[in-house]
């Protein structure tokens, strides 16, 4: 995996690109294994097929599991955002969990950029199978400031 701040020098839609394109992924992506798959300017998209691996005791996947493709996707999106030399962190994120997910379900995660400003930044995100079926949403707040 890249380290983001050796890259500090290009814009965050930038960043992500390169990584992108070299196959990069976050450790938690291969630890989940799910894939950035679309990104540009304020839109991100990743997949992800979940296994019984990330199952609860009652018997469907894990809401960390969906949190953590939430968060991931909403922290993208704003990332795509983000000008040469700032960086982010999460200060907030709530997600609604609309349905049980199951293991074998392909689903794709999407990222939108609501706003993004000089010290703070939006996003939302949803989780739908591919048949469209909606299993979860969140929206998130970001703190934006200059990279360490």
């Amino acid at each position: 995996m890249t380290d983001l701040r050796a890259l500090a020098h290009l814009s965050g839609l930038e960043q992500l690109r390169q990584g992108f394109q070299n196959g990069d992924a976050a450790p938690i992506a291969e630890t989940l294994d799910f894939r950035l798959v679309y990104v540009e300017e304020g839109l991100v998209r990743f997949e992800s097929t979940p296994t019984r691996a990330v199952y609860n005791p009652i018997g469907t996947v894990h809401g960390g599991y969906i949190a953590t493709l939430l968060d991931s996707a909403c922290g993208c999106v704003v990332h795509s955002t983000l000008k040469p030399g700032q960086a982010y962190t999460s200060l907030e994120l709530k997600t609604v969990f609309h349905r049980a997910l199951t293991e074998g379900t392909s689903i794709v995660t999407e990222g939108r950029i609501v706003q993004a400003g000089r010290r703070a930044a939006f996003a939302e995100a949803d989780i739908r199978g591919v048949d469209g079926k909606l299993y979860a949403t969140a929206t998130s707040t970001c703190l934006v400031m200059e990279a360490p």
